[in-house]
């Protein structure tokens, strides 16, 4: 009856010392970069790990042709490909940081960070309607 309980402290301890990492990753995802891009190049976005975008770079053949919805289609699949990067990133270093321990509420917490959840579906559909 008592083995479990030795079980149970050695995850909670475990699960304290994951705590304590999390406040680094943030801030080694604050740093760290990952660029999306469209069109062959020529458009680029930059952002970093927690998925705030740092750079924007057009190319100014693009801004001379005029046409302003193919350059908008362009930055938005910038954008999202960006996103899309930061967010693996990210979800790969909670599972380097976790080691593989399963933590209770880590998954659906790296479902919505991936945007999988059904909630984070739900909002992506009312954002892109407007």
């Amino acid at each position: 009856m008592f083995k479990g309980l030795s079980n149970l402290g050695a995850i909670l301890k475990q699960a304290q010392q994951i705590g304590g990492q999390m406040g680094k990753l943030q801030e080694e995802m604050k740093s760290r970069r990952v660029v999306g891009s469209s069109g062959g190049g020529m458009v680029e976005i930059e952002v970093n790990g927690l998925m705030e975008v740092l750079r924007c770079k057009i190319d100014p053949a693009l801004i001379t042709q005029g046409d302003a919805e193919f350059l908008e289609d362009l930055v938005v699949a910038a954008v999202n490909q960006a996103i899309a990067k930061s967010k693996q990133m990210h979800a790969d270093a909670m599972r380097d940081l976790t080691g593989g321990l399963s933590v209770p509420g880590l998954d659906a917490a790296m479902e919505k960070l991936m945007g999988t959840g059904a909630g984070e579906r739900g909002e992506g559909r009312g954002e892109s309607e407007e």
